[in-house]
């Protein structure tokens, strides 16, 4: 912008310029290591780091986390030397705590942070150029290129058992002709957090992909993936919708009588034995916390088409067709409620209706609760007037939550999870890549806020589209947009969903053009992926001390009681609205801190 004044002009104006949230520069500490030749320093793990910022004005002197038992947290250690540096490794010690207490040095990993190019920004809120996501881990050394950061993501896992206190050690930085040492403490809190969390999750998991990318044709090389892929799902709390996809039910169908009568039940014999191991895995040691159950004959589709129900070669309107409906549902709900997974399991048959599905999706609906009334109905749009009856789990998308028509439903005991995809974009908690880190975290804060049972992200290995690619799979490192496919997208259309929509999880990198020979290692994780499980234990954090209060508040005094259950509303400096919200993960940080403090307090009381 150019503006020249000539004679006795004057000239007065306010203009607002928005700058990215990647090259924010005000946070962080230098460590006391740092020096003109290498830069050291250490940021949250809230912070996207760019490549090109300097280093910070405030000085620290170790890099430090904060987390309860059983808890995964981390920070960032970033170098900025001013040349190039070889064969870069980081070694982390046990850490020593109080008396001979330790966290051991397995219980700590070495991420580097690695960053794609963005040359399509999401929305206005989002710039070109180089945004960190991928974590792929840092097995032996790397080259650090000179003039700009390296960050590196040091993730503790706190084991339980552990006395609380601080925690001291040391990551070891070495390098061809350099050497620094970086303190670390990690504070424990006098808590655990449990295995299974409060917040359901349902992500979409596309195995294609992983068989894909990782060059899989063989069935015991799917399973030992699959495992990695399962592990990974759980230590960041977030159930896939459907951790059994190499063991599905088999079902055995009856033969349908000639005199068949009107209302009469057919059950199939239904083989339970594969899937029940593979479930009781994934809900008794992963603790996932919901799965997706399949029911056949229902039909489904989407706003763009839909598929009649079918079943068995029997079309709705025969008789043949209710009587094997009602018997296979009949059977999956005493099977699910005498294996005790009523509560985990939902059906999602339909996503994302236009009006004119109404009555289609309602008619589903109808029979699934008639046959299985105890199994949940989930779907995916708000509340409408012409829905109401159907659903019994409602799933709207979160810009689409509407406050006043959720209470309602709630008092006839509906609940409500909500979901984010393509949209909503900015001003909105969103999921993309060229956001700030904090908006995923943020987002949980908002879903407690509003007393939203859980979360529902479409997908997590959406690693190309075969619209954008027909020809040669997309390389998700290089490309770091979420393209339309599917909805009839001709072939060679590219019209972006938003840079990492449906991908929080990466392929190893060895898989990233898509492996010719089997690559076995499990996947890669990314910031976004990680601020999720930050998000998902802070949420954590707010039902503990819920339940201590109902538990303990009544032995407090009146005061101190109302100071506690303050804690539990969500102050405005995190999220004041479903558009205004903290970028700064301090503000955050600072609050789960406190809340922190008081489970310590209650939790003592019972001892």
């Amino acid at each position: 912008m150019a503006i020249e004044l000539t004679g006795d002009a004057t000239f007065e104006a306010d203009v607002s310029l928005y700058v990215p949230g990647l090259y924010a520069s005000h946070y962080g500490e230098v460590l006391p290591e740092s020096s003109d030749d290498v830069g050291l320093w250490w940021a949250s793990s809230g912070w996207k780091v760019a490549r090109e910022r300097g280093l910070p004005d405030t000085r620290g002197g170790a890099l430090t986390i904060r987390a309860a038992r059983n808890e995964a947290e981390a920070a960032q250690l970033v170098l900025r030397p001013e040349r190039d540096l070889q064969d870069v490794r980081l070694e982390v010690r046990d850490l020593k705590g109080p008396g001979r207490a330790k966290i051991k040095a397995d219980a700590i990993d070495v991420l580097r942070v690695a960053y794609v190019p963005v040359t399509t920004p999401t929305d206005p809120t989002g710039a070109k150029g180089l945004w960190p996501d991928p974590l792929p881990p840092l097995r032996e050394s790397v080259d650090v290129q000179g003039g700009v950061n390296q960050p590196f993501w040091v993730r503790v896992t706190v084991p339980t058992g552990v006395p609380a206190g601080v925690y001291r050690g040391e990551v070891r930085v070495r390098a061809e002709d350099y050497k620094a040492t970086v303190p670390i403490e990690v504070e424990v809190y006098d808590f655990d957090l449990p295995d299974k969390m409060t917040c359901q999750t349902a992500f979409g998991f596309s195995t294609g992909n992983v068989w894909k990318y990782h060059g899989l044709t063989d069935e015991t090389d799917k399973r030992a993936v699959l495992e990695r892929y399962l592990d990974n799902f759980a230590a960041h709390h977030i159930s896939p919708y459907d951790p059994a996809p190499l063991d599905p039910v088999r079902i055995d169908w009856p033969d349908v009588p000639a005199d068949l009568k009107p209302g009469q039940v057919l059950k199939p014999n239904i083989d339970w034995t594969a899937w029940d191991r593979a479930m009781t895995r994934a809900l008794d040691e992963r603790h996932f916390n919901s799965f997706r159950l399949a029911i056949p004959g229902m039909g489904g589709g989407t706003f763009h088409s839909r598929r009649e129900p079918k079943l068995n070669g029997y079309g709705e309107d025969t008789a043949a067709y209710g009587a094997l409906f009602r018997g296979y549902v009949q059977e999956a709900q005493e099977h699910l409620r005498e294996r005790g997974w009523l509560d985990e399991a939902f059906v999602y048959w339909f996503d994302e209706p236009n009006p004119r599905d109404y009555d289609f999706v309602m008619n589903g609906f109808g029979k699934l609760a008639e046959a299985g009334p105890d199994i949940t109905r989930m779907l995916t749009e708000q509340v409408e007037a012409q829905l109401i009856g159907g659903p019994n789990l409602w799933c709207p998308i979160s810009s689409n939550y509407q406050e006043e028509e959720a209470a309602q439903r709630r008092a006839g005991g509906e609940r409500f999870w909500w979901y984010v995809c393509t949209v909503p974009k900015a001003p909105y908690a969103t999921l993309f890549i060229d956001h700030p880190a904090t908006e995923l975290r943020v987002w949980l804060w908002q879903t407690w806020q509003r007393e939203i049972d859980g979360i529902l992200v479409w997908q997590s290995t959406y690693w190309t589209s075969g619209a954008a690619y027909p020809d040669q799979a997309q390389n998700p490192y290089e490309d770091p947009m979420g393209w339309v496919s599917g909805y009839s997208t001709d072939a060679g259309t590219r019209r972006p969903w938003g840079n990492g929509d449906g991908r929080f999880l990466y392929p190893p990198e060895a898989a990233a053009h898509v492996a010719t020979e089997p690559v076995l290692d499990g996947p890669v994780d990314s910031i976004r992926w990680e601020m999720l499980r930050d998000g998902i234990e802070d949420y954590e954090y707010l039902a503990i001390l819920r339940e201590l209060l109902a538990q303990h508040g009544g032995q407090l005094d009146a005061q101190r009681q109302l100071q506690l259950n303050e804690l539990l509303d969500v102050p405005a400096e995190i999220t004041s609205s479903m558009t205004n919200f903290t970028v700064d993960p301090a503000v955050v940080e600072a609050q789960r801190h406190r809340v922190a403090a008081a489970v310590v307090e209650l939790s003592q009381m019972r001892r």
